[in-house]
C-alpha cells in the first residue's frame, strides 16, 4: 500500500523557516518523482514545487521561488520541503504527492493519485 506521511508543520513567525518531511512507503521510492502542494483556506490546492517531465528539472511556483527548496533522501525514503523567509500568505495545509509533474499546457503542477494527509503551516505576522 502506497503511503505518504507529512510532518514538520507548525506555527512560525514571518521571516522564519520550517522543514517539512514526507515519509514514503509501499513502493520503490527511488523510482518516482514527488512534488509539494498547498491549500490555503478558501482557495484551491496549488502546486508549490514539482518536476518538469521533459528534463527532470525542478519547477518552483512564482510565490515560493528563491525561498523554498525540495530535496530527497533515497536512503531514508523521504522528501523534504525547506521553507525560508516565510510569509503570512504561505499559511496553508501542505501536501506531498507522488508522480507530481509540471504540465506545460496548463502551467501548473499536477498529481492525481497518491497524496499525503497534509500538515498545517501557519505563519504569523
Amino acid at each position: 500500500e502506497v503511503q505518504l506521511v507529512e510532518s514538520g508543520g507548525g506555527l512560525v513567525q514571518a521571516g522564519g523557516s520550517l522543514r517539512l518531511s514526507c515519509a514514503a512507503s509501499g513502493f520503490t521510492f527511488a523510482d518516482y518523482n514527488f512534488g509539494w502542494f498547498r491549500q490555503a483556506p478558501g482557495k484551491e490546492r496549488e502546486g508549490v514545487i514539482c518536476i518538469r517531465g521533459e528534463d527532470d528539472s525542478t519547477y518552483y511556483g512564482d510565490a515560493v521561488k528563491g525561498r523554498f527548496t525540495m530535496s530527497r533522501d533515497n536512503a531514508k525514503n523521504e522528501v523534504y520541503l525547506d521553507m525560508n523567509d516565510l510569509k503570512p500568505e504561505d499559511t496553508a495545509v501542505y501536501y506531498c504527492a507522488r508522480d507530481a509533474y509540471y504540465w506545460n499546457d496548463v502551467g501548473e503542477c499536477k498529481a492525481y493519485k497518491y497524496w499525503g494527509q497534509g500538515t498545517q503551516v501557519t505563519v504569523s505576522s
